[in-house]
This record gives C-alpha cells, structure tokens and sequence, in this order.
C-alpha cells in the first residue's frame, strides 16, 4: 500500500472520489460528462508507474478507451437536445448513450479492453476499477435506459464473464471476467429497484475488496503460484470461502444478493434470464472450484527455504472478513423474512 504514503496518489485519489459525487449530483447531462472526464484523468495518474512498463501501457489504453466514450456521450447528448421531439431517433440516441456508458464500465460487448488493462495493473488498483469506477457509469445509465437494449447486454455479460473465465491462467484476468458476469447481474437490478443495486453492489465490493487484499498479501498474480507456494492452511481455507462466496454459493454471503435478484425476476416472470444467470454462475463456480481443489490436493514439494510470512494484524482482519462471509447469510436471512 505503498501510495498511500505518498500525498500525489492520495490527493489523485481524493479527486476520483469527488469526481465520482460531481457526475452523479449533476442536474444536467453536460455536468455528468464533466464528473466523468475528471474521473477519467484523476485515474490515469494512480494507475501508471514508469518503473512497470506494463501499468504504462494499461494507463495508455484506458485514457483511449474512455476518451472515445466521453467523445461519443457528449456528441449524442448534444445531438438528443437537438433532436428532442423524433421519437424515432430518441430510441435510437438511448441506445447510443446507453452504449457509451457500458464502454466506460467495460461492460460485454464493449469489454475487450478491460480483461487486457487490467492485467498491468496493482491489486488496489484492479479493486478501484471493478468497483467505484463502475459506480457514476451505472447511475447514469439508470436514468435513461433502453429496457430491451439492456436486457440483451445482461445476458451477453453473464455468457461473456463466465465463458472468458475459463481457459484464463492470470488471477487478475480471472477477476475482471468475474466483474463482467456480475455486472450482468448488477444490470438487472434496474429493473427491480435502487436499493437493491446498493445493496448487491456493496457486497460485491466487500467480497472483492478481500479477494485483491488476499492476493496483494501473498503477491500473488497467476494461478500456478496457488500450486507452487508452500500455503498456510487457514489462508487456504479462507481462499476457498472467498471464492465460493464471490461464485454465489448458498450458505455464503455472496449468494445473498443474487437470491433477491433470482426472486424478483421469477415474480416478474422473467424466465430466461434467470435461467441464463444461474446457468452461467455455475460455470464460474467450476472454475472457481478447480483452482481451489487444485491448490488444495496437489502434492507439491515443500520448499523449505521458499515460505510466507504474514503480520499477524493482516492475518486477523482475513479470520474477521471469513467470519463475514460464513454468518453473512444467516443473518441476512433473517432480515429477508
């Protein structure tokens, strides 16, 4: 957490968090681009490093990628002022802005940046990404959606983050085809209410936010590294209760919120959909489950010059988190009835 001490990443980081309130608090469409464009370019500085090429790079290809969806979002919503009254072409600008918003989340179809972006980034920085820069793209698209333009990307996101998952060997790739999957199911709670994307995003960041502590404690990047290094038994069980939390696995907290969403789609009689959701969570649940089985049953040499040492304060806020995650669900059960 090393840019925590150094007061240019903290003040960039301040401003991405504004920024964020600014795009959201705006009562115009031209005051949401301008939140936009100051996350964009507070962004930028947190994530390139000139000692790693690779985060150079990545800084390079989220400044395109967002600058071109900034382009299109305030083109189109100067051109819908314009042309107010075609109901025609209204649907049509709906679909274009909505298209731009879902570029600048890295939702599927637009996602093709985002899985290679990341890839050069830190684990903190990967957190920020599938998390709070999701927050004002999503708000935004709440206020002006296409409902059957939307109800298509949901379903592309679910197939796309659970079928690119599964030949990946990188954990940060991993990941953000898990983010894109669960943006899907991010996506239709629109439909059900604001609450409820509160809610499911909230815990999505709380299960992630562990997710990228525990692979920034171990430094760890690929899944061979699971196999290779010597493992704590109880960093192993806390990796399985984690994962199969962020699958969406009953007795875990991660299920939570995706039983409100499988409920209210059913009462709204939206079959298909649920269908494809849990089909392609099981997916994901099977590539989740081999990475653990593999960690946990390969019969690997001990090595004994090669082991981990963990500060025993990081190692309680783990024990403290998996806690979290185990009675999060029989409490939240108790809520829900």
């Amino acid at each position: 957490m090393f840019f925590l001490m150094n007061s240019n990443k903290l003040f960039f980081l301040f401003i991405l968090f504004f920024s964020t309130l600014i795009s959201i608090s705006a009562n115009s469409w031209f005051g949401c681009w301008i939140g936009l464009e100051i996350n964009l370019l507070s962004f930028i500085p947190l994530i390139s490093n000139s000692k790693n090429l690779m985060s150079s790079e990545a800084s390079l290809k989220y400044f395109l990628v967002q600058s071109i969806a900034s382009i299109n979002f305030l083109f189109f919503i100067l051109f819908k002022m314009i042309l107010f009254k075609n109901f025609e072409l209204n649907n049509f600008i709906s679909i274009i802005i909505n298209s731009t918003l879902l570029m600048k989340m890295g939702s599927a179809p637009f996602h093709f940046w985002f899985p290679n972006m990341i890839e050069g980034l830190s684990w903190f920085n990967c957190f920020i990404l599938m998390t709070w820069q999701k927050i004002s793209p999503m708000i935004l698209l709440s206020y002006y959606f296409n409902k059957n333009f939307l109800i298509i990307i949901m379903i592309m996101n679910s197939i796309i983050g659970a079928i690119g998952g599964l030949n990946q060997t990188s954990l940060r790739k991993l990941m953000a085809f898990s983010s894109i999957n669960n943006l899907g199911w991010m996506l239709s709670t629109f439909f059900i209410s604001e609450n409820l994307w509160i809610l499911y995003l909230s815990l999505y960041s709380f299960l992630i936010s562990i997710m990228c502590f525990l692979f920034f404690m171990l430094n760890m990047y690929f899944i061979n590294q699971l196999f290779i290094i010597n493992l704590n038994s109880m960093i192993k069980i806390s990796l399985l209760i984690n994962f199969l939390s962020l699958g969406g696995l009953p007795p875990f907290i991660g299920f939570f919120p995706k039983w409100i969403v499988i409920n209210f789609l059913i009462l709204n009689k939206i079959f298909i959909l649920t269908f494809i959701f849990i089909f392609m969570s099981l997916i994901m649940l099977f590539y989740y489950i081999r990475i653990i089985y593999s960690s946990f049953m390969f019969n690997y040499i001990k090595l004994k010059w090669f082991k981990i040492f963990i500060k025993n304060k990081l190692f309680n806020y783990i024990n403290f988190f998996n806690m979290i995650s185990i009675l999060g669900m029989i409490f939240s059960t108790f809520f829900f009835y």
